[in-house]
């Protein structure tokens, strides 16, 4: 009986034990999916190539949307009916990346009732989706002494995958945190800033990689695009845009020199990635130096290029270089974009790019061919330049006009005029492509294109591109000059100087393009530039941002203005659009932009039809119009030096000596004209009379007209 009731007990001790861990499996299983509908497990998984090319409905899990880079919802709950009805459900302030040298760019990751976004600091916050309650926050601790960024401290966007958030740094490393805490996973180094390599895009996940590209084309870089296991960090493959001794391209470099070690060809932006192809696709940046083509003889491949490599190897697979031996800086740091379309009845596997030329490029993505016509055509010489003899011309017309007036041509003139050192130099009409040497040409578009960065999207009901750019006057000349030996990596090379009327102040453009047919079908002008990137969504509906802190809707299809909410801070980052119980929502972080000129803020918000939070104040008023000798605040040059590179260094550069679209401030002495200037902005420059204390302009201007002005 003893020894029944003991087989007994031992059953009922399996039955048990048996129970204990099918609830044990349950409560992980609970743990693991959400209770939101979402069939999507609560950590990230290693992503699929399916996963990650379906059109985003409860996630948004690339930069892009989809590997694709469309972004484009497919949701209609938001349409052009209702969409004047959209409000704010919450808004959280980040705390992180407000001072003027950053720029908020990032476009925020959803997965999972989660918000991933970063900030021009490269700190990363994850956001409750219900409440906008920070959850954790990855504090970057980046050197405040880098040097060799170009054009504002920046981020932008993360990745996701294999439960973890994917983060490529200023300081030039790529970082993995924690899903659910943040904390870091691994971190590896891409390149040194101090040799001029610097990371400014969102990296992208695909099969069990990170891939990367780095910034610094003005740093005298040799530009790569490097893929890193998920996992661990360890390189995968690494892809060089400057092409080496016996590599495809490498013989449009001078034969016997190294000048193709500095040869820049930076990457700007989220790849793009066709999966039944296998191809990787991605933009470059300029040449260096970038201005100066004297030593650099040649096309230079493959900067400001369209290059395919295989996404499993890095292996060159086609490119089509949009211009041959660049010395306008037109590169193409804006997204490449993935889409299918009918061209005379034939069904066309298409990748596309705008760049700083003002062209759109549309090619066949499998061959690099164009599908659009483009042909080789002569442009102007000069042998000093060794100018190539021609360029690919697209056969229809630019998304921005190539014309100079008069007017262009005599602001430049004035410009040319104040920040001469001494006679000031011959200004004179170019044109696209036109060759420069001692006279100052003006251009149009200037470095500051055309697009820039801000990324373009694809609707496939209306087959259109939507495209933001401006329209950037530029004057253009040679100053023969060279970096010191030694020095490459570590200061601005770029070999001329230009002068600028400014990113904020250029007229922007924004519209409606249909690559079958290389034809605008609408177009807004604004009074200042285009400086955010759009989405579109099957509600028929564009959004985008403007530099007054406006995030706009349009109608897809003829450009209507059907909504404009003021988010409080330069509206210069992208839309992310998502469903959750059955709610369709955006999100948009409003921070403003070190080069345009916008207001700058901290501002995360989210939006639906049931929102109730109305449109706040806009950010970055001026202090009105000061006059010489109403402060008698005493400033501190010692002090200024540190809010110079925290506000003003993205555009004057950290030496006061010109950078991005900034004139040099060598010379400028008066400092009742420096204190009017800086607090009341102007020609380009913000307004700082509402961010920055009465001592900190008299910091700042000490630093200046003390320091600055006797280099």
């Amino acid at each position: 009986m003893e020894a029944l009731g003991g087989r007994l007990a031992g059953t009922l001790m399996i039955v048990a034990a048996v129970i204990l861990a099918v609830s044990a499996a349950f409560v992980i299983w609970l743990l693991l999916v959400r209770d939101t509908g979402s069939s999507w497990p609560a950590t990230v998984p290693a992503l699929s190539a399916d996963d990650l090319t379906k059109e985003p409905t409860d996630v948004w899990l690339t930069n892009g949307g989809t590997l694709a880079n469309q972004r484009f919802s497919p949701l209609d709950e938001i349409d052009t009916s209702n969409v004047g009805r959209l409000k704010g459900v919450w808004m959280t302030h980040l705390e992180s990346g407000t001072a003027a040298k950053y720029s908020a760019e990032g476009q925020p990751i959803f997965y999972n009732d989660v918000l991933y976004v970063p900030t021009g600091e490269d700190d990363v916050f994850a956001v409750d989706v219900e409440t906008g309650k920070i959850l954790w926050k990855y504090e970057s601790g980046i050197s405040q002494k880098i040097n060799t960024v170009c054009c504002g401290w920046l981020s932008r966007g993360v990745a996701i995958g294999e439960g973890k958030v994917y983060i490529g740094q200023l300081d030039g490393n790529l970082v993995a945190l924690d899903q659910d805490t943040g904390a870091v996973a691994w971190k590896t180094q891409v390149g040194s800033w101090r040799k001029g390599y610097t990371i400014t895009a969102a990296p992208l996940y695909y099969d069990g990689m990170v891939i990367t590209g780095v910034s610094g084309g003005e740093f005298s870089i040799r530009g790569r695009v490097q893929a890193y296991d998920a996992e661990t960090g360890k390189l995968v493959w690494r892809f060089y845009t400057i092409p080496g001794p016996g590599e495809t391209g490498h013989d449009s470099w001078p034969a016997g020199t190294e000048t193709w070690k500095h040869g820049g060809a930076p990457m700007w932006q989220t790849p793009a990635v066709d999966p039944e192809l296998g191809l990787l696709y991605f933009s470059t940046g300029n040449a260096s130096p970038d201005l100066d083509g004297s030593r650099r003889a040649g096309d230079n491949l493959f900067a400001a290029s369209i290059v395919a490599v295989d996404a499993k190897t890095g292996k060159y697979r086609w490119h089509f270089q949009q211009v041959r031996h660049d010395i306008w800086d037109y590169d193409a740091p804006s997204p490449v974009v993935l889409f299918d379309m009918q061209v005379d009845g034939q069904e066309r596997n298409a990748i596309a790019e705008t760049s700083k030329t003002g062209w759109t490029y549309v090619l066949d993505r499998e061959t690099g061919k164009p599908i659009l016509p483009v042909e080789d055509e002569p442009v102007p010489q000069d042998p000093v330049q060794k100018t190539a003899a021609t360029q690919p011309i697209p056969q229809y017309e630019p998304f921005i006009s190539h014309d100079v007036s008069d007017a262009d041509v005599a602001a430049i003139a004035e410009l040319s005029r104040q920040n001469a050192k001494g006679a000031p130099p011959k200004v004179v009409k170019g044109g696209i492509y036109t060759p420069f040497r001692d006279e100052v040409r003006v251009i149009v578009p200037g470095p500051q294109g055309g697009t820039n960065w801000q990324p373009m999207s694809y609707n496939p009901d209306t087959g259109y591109l939507y495209v933001c750019g401006m329209r950037s006057v530029s004057g253009y000349t040679r100053s023969g000059e060279q970096l010191p030996k030694g020095k490459q990596g570590q200061v601005a090379d770029l070999g001329s100087v230009f002068t600028t009327t400014g990113f904020g102040s250029q007229t922007g453009l924004f519209g409606a393009w249909d690559p079958r047919t290389g034809k605008t079908v609408w177009q807004k002008e604004w009074p200042e530039s285009c400086y955010s990137g759009s989405v579109s969504t099957a509600g028929g509906l564009v959004f985008v941002g403007r530099n007054g802190g406006e995030l706009e809707a349009y109608d897809a299809a003829n450009g209507k203005r059907l909504w404009s909410f003021q988010t409080g801070a330069g509206a210069n980052s992208t839309v992310t659009s998502f469903e959750r119980d059955g709610t369709q929502y955006l999100a948009f972080i409003a921070g403003g932009n070190a080069l345009a000129a916008s207001s700058h803020g901290d501002n995360l918000w989210l939006f639906s039809l049931d929102g109730r939070l109305g449109p706040v104040k806009a950010g970055g008023a001026g202090a009105g119009v000061g006059h010489a000798g109403e402060s008698a605040t005493t400033g501190d040059a010692g002090r200024g030096q540190q809010v110079f590179a925290d506000n003003c260094s993205g555009c004057h550069g950290l030496s006061g000596e010109g950078a991005n679209g900034g004139p040099t401030l060598v010379g400028v002495t008066d400092r009742a004209a420096a204190l009017r200037q800086v607090r009341n902005g102007g020609g380009g420059m913000p307004a700082f009379g509402g961010t920055l204390s009465d001592q900190e302009i008299a910091d700042v201007v000490a630093y200046v007209t003390e320091r600055v002005a006797k280099k």
